[in-house]
């Protein structure tokens, strides 16, 4: 029997959305939706062997039943922006399967999968539904069974009649009829006044329908029937409204929904694009496209090599500071040189480097550290292919050199097909990585051009050369010069923590009254719930949930709580910093973080291995890991110098509102002034709740926040939010003006711009979806002012690094975190070189508005004044 599937595709997004954690990708796109979707179609073909496949939307919010009823599923929240942008992206997913979709104006998913369900049913097909709409149950029949996700996507029950008729004592037809005399309040369907769920089913096993009831209306008594008589009408058309339509035409037959062979091509696209990482491990290797093949002639030294070349450093291994190359290949797009690391001549590389007119590569960074093994110092790379592509397109993930040649239609094999997947699961020769270096060497030689030429008609020409390339050699000599990490400050705190967690872990004994794992989900699930007789939240496939959001909602019900999200707290502590910070100290007693240029669009750096833009100091024990942070000798001081709201600031220079322009050349608190002007107090009348919201407002504009963001963030409604939002830009009116023309340019020209022009395009700015376009439109709001924050900073780096001035200090820049810099520098020499520093970060861009650079220095990050 061939098999139909059939999904409520609004229904499946939203449990999806509501049951998995807020997930995004690099693009600042929310994927959970998308991901649980997936989950869901992955589970059913895998377990289901579907021959047919078809998902249904709701076509709008306006249907027939609207007309019989015209608050039909009216008081519904707005579906909050973080999930309405993924119905585009859930879309792309479903064609990427293979998987017809369809939706047709004025009437509902519903009436879609009822239509298609009958007329499988009439041609001999099994059919199973899958929805968190219990609705749909009144379809259940002998070969028609729904599949009810229950919790998130992967809890599911299956209603046939049997289940129905045991859940319920009705038939799946009497469904209707339990709407019409209990109503449902999720679509709004009124019902009978007094006629709970109970009644109805009562009241239907004895009398089979609501038109049965009606007929025995003499036998009830009281309150009960005078509602029935008086709610007549309601009754009756809330049957209809919860009546399925099942007599749906249309344009296609079920042969056109035969699920097609997997296209594998299709699906890595998509989960490349969402960066479903793990998905992408479990698929198979994509099929290899045709190689592009050079001209070239391998030669036996560097001599015979022209002025420009292109240099190339190959490594198995993704750490560059920790692992040395294997290859090195350089080429002048004519001849190559290509050699083992054993066999290289230092002297005659560092002097044919230093005799090059240009010299090219691929993550310049990488290179420079593995010259600096070979005790070859050399900066002067002229040519980045990675930087460059990233800021043609920020929005594709940087993999390796021949997903970035791929824009230039040069196609080689990955360092997958090379390496293996994950790497180092293939052993090839020696001879085999020398030709692949070769080959990635020669792509990225033969990319430059048509890189620079794209950048130059894109206008980011200078951005390229001016900026990012000369900040790729800063960060290159904060990666090999690291930070000094004291290993017995970090010992000390372990011990300390050790000691606080072995305290809270008594403490939740004793409140328990028995010993435990805390750490198992399942064994803590059982304490609370079961003998402690907490109310149960939510639950998993393997027991109860005990997630971060459930305790919080549990905190004010039990004491012992209140232990246990700190003994998580302290515990991730312990085991991700103090312990984790401990294994990333390298032999000189310096962690070296390696600082990443080519993940965030806006163009913010972050840092791995060890992500130190992470450490938690909200906590105060999160803070106090910063005191193993230390100078390299005790004559040094740390200092830091950080941007003081400058994302705000740039947002008063690009939208010119004078109330903002005025309150930071007057240097007034931001906060307090955006407080006095949204209450309409006087700025002494402004309590700390007032800017503490208007805070989370300010940087929340920055950030695109929805009204569901906020209220989030604020523990307010989303109506309330709005209102808080709507004052807001009715206050700062040119911030509103910003925000209206930014979305209009963006609209005609598919991108927006930072002060420097680092673009950031927005695809679906023009999209008929409502969702992906609100998406865009906060892209594009957000990204020139983070971009152009971003940009600032990165100014300051590169002035500094070129300064004259730099040479009269001893000063090494260590760290950037967000708009913050670490330098070391020896105490007698810190404060003429606070003029300095300050002056070059607060004139790094003139805008409308002083920057302002504030500082703290001490004998540790930590302890600083």
């Amino acid at each position: 029997m061939d098999k139909l599937i059939l999904i409520d595709g609004n229904s499946l997004a939203f449990r999806a959305f509501y049951g998995l954690p807020l997930l995004s990708n690099q693009s600042g796109l929310h994927t959970n939706a998308i991901f649980g979707f997936q989950k869901i179609l992955d589970k059913i073909i895998r377990e289901e062997d579907p021959t047919h496949f078809l998902i249904a939307f709701d076509a709008g919010k306006k249907t027939f039943r609207h007309e019989k009823y015209g608050e039909y599923k009216g008081g519904r929240q707005k579906t909050p922006p973080e999930l309405g942008e993924q119905f585009a992206p859930i879309r792309k997913l479903i064609d990427a399967y293979g998987i017809k979709r369809y939706e047709v104006e004025n009437y509902e998913a519903d009436d879609i999968i009822g239509s298609l369900s009958k007329l499988a049913d009439e041609n001999g097909m099994e059919t199973i539904i899958i929805t968190g709409d219990r609705d749909l149950t009144q379809l259940a029949s002998d070969h028609v069974t729904i599949y009810f996700t229950k919790k998130g996507v992967t809890q599911i029950d299956k209603y046939t009649p049997e289940f129905i008729e045991e859940e319920y004592g009705l038939r799946p037809e009497q469904i209707i009829d339990m709407k019409g005399l209990w109503g449902d309040t999720s679509d709004n369907i009124p019902g009978v006044p007094g006629i709970g769920e109970k009644t109805a089913i009562k009241l239907l096993k004895k009398y089979d329908s609501v038109e049965g009831v009606y007929e025995n209306i003499e036998e009830l008594k009281g309150k009960q029937r005078e509602n029935l008589e008086n709610f007549k009408d309601d009754a009756l058309m809330s049957k209809e409204l919860a009546t399925i339509y099942r007599d749906m035409t249309f344009d296609f037959n079920l042969d056109d929904l035969k699920l097609p062979p997997e296209d594998l091509d299709a699906k890595i696209k998509v989960f490349k694009e969402f960066e479903f990482n793990s998905l992408l491990e479990n698929l198979n290797e994509a099929p290899v496209n045709d190689a592009t093949t050079f001209e070239t002639k391998r030669v036996g030294s560097l001599s015979e090599l022209g002025k420009n070349v292109s240099l190339y450093f190959e490594s198995e291994h993704a750490n560059y500071l920790l692992n040395k190359p294997a290859v090195l290949a350089v080429t002048d797009g004519e001849n190559s040189f290509v050699t083992n690391i054993e066999d290289i001549d230092t002297e005659s590389l560092k002097e044919f480097l230093t005799t090059r007119d240009t010299v090219n590569t691929y993550d310049l960074k990488r290179q420079i550290a593995f010259l600096n093994q070979l005790d070859v110092t050399f900066t002067n790379f002229t040519g980045d292919i990675m930087l460059g592509s990233f800021l043609l397109d920020p929005g594709k993930k940087i993999v390796d050199v021949s997903t970035t040649v791929e824009t230039f239609n040069i196609q080689i094999d990955s360092d997958e097909s090379h390496y293996g997947k994950g790497r180092n699961k293939k052993n090839p020769t020696i001879e085999e990585t020398k030709d692949f270096t070769e080959t990635k060497t020669l792509a990225i030689h033969h990319a430059l051009k048509p890189l620079e030429k794209k950048l130059k008609d894109d206008e980011m020409y200078d951005l390229f050369k001016e900026l990012e390339i000369p900040l790729s050699k800063v960060l290159s000599a904060m990666e090999i010069k690291g930070i000094t990490v004291d290993l017995d400050t970090l010992k000390e705190m372990e011990t300390e923590l050790e000691e606080r967690l072995n305290h809270l872990k008594s403490e939740i004994y004793k409140i328990a009254g028995e010993e435990f794992n805390i750490n198992s989900p399942k064994q803590l699930g059982v304490v609370l719930f079961e003998h402690l007789e907490l109310p149960v939240i939510k639950k998993t496939k393997t027991g109860y949930s005990t997630a971060a959001d459930v305790l919080e909602t549990l905190r004010p019900k039990h004491k012992i709580i209140e232990y246990i999200l700190e003994y998580r707290e302290i515990q991730k502590l312990q085991s991700t910093y103090v312990v984790g910070l401990q294994g990333q100290i390298h032999e000189d007693g310096r962690i070296h973080t390696r600082f990443n240029q080519t993940l965030a669009q806006t163009g913010r750096l972050s840092s791995v291995e060890p992500n130190l833009q992470n450490i938690p100091i909200r906590l105060e024990e999160g803070r106090k890991i910063r005191k193993a942070f230390v100078p390299k000798s005790e004559d040094n001081v740390l200092l830091s110098l950080d941007y003081s709201q400058i994302e705000l600031r740039v947002l008063a220079s690009i939208s010119k509102d004078e109330k903002m322009i005025q309150a930071f050349n007057e240097g007034k608190d931001i906060h307090t002034i955006t407080a006095a002007n949204v209450y309409n107090v006087e700025p002494s009348e402004v309590t700390s709740t007032m800017r503490s919201n208007a805070k989370a407002v300010n940087f929340g504009i920055v950030y695109g926040i929805s009204d569901y963001g906020l209220s989030q963030q604020l523990g307010i409604t989303r109506k309330e939010a709005k209102e808080f939002i709507d004052t807001y830009l009715d206050t700062f009116v040119n911030v509103k003006e910003y925000m209206k023309y930014i979305v209009q340019d963006a609209k005609r020209d598919g991108y927006v711009s930072t002060l420097l022009g680092r673009r950031r395009y927005v695809p679906d700015i023009n999209s008929r979806n409502f969702n992906a376009r609100s998406f865009s439109e906060r892209i594009a709001m957000n990204s020139p002012i983070q971009g152009t924050a971003a940009d600032i900073i990165k100014l300051a780096m590169v002035n500094y690094f070129e300064s004259e001035k730099k040479e009269k200090f001893d000063a090494e820049l260590l760290l950037q975190i967000h708009d913050e810099l670490v330098f070391d520098i020896p105490k007698i020499e810190v404060e003429d070189f606070i003029e300095v520093i300050k002056e070059i970060m607060e004139h790094a861009l003139e805008i409308e508005v002083p920057l302002k650079v504030e500082y703290e220095y001490g004998p540790n990050w930590y302890t600083m004044e």
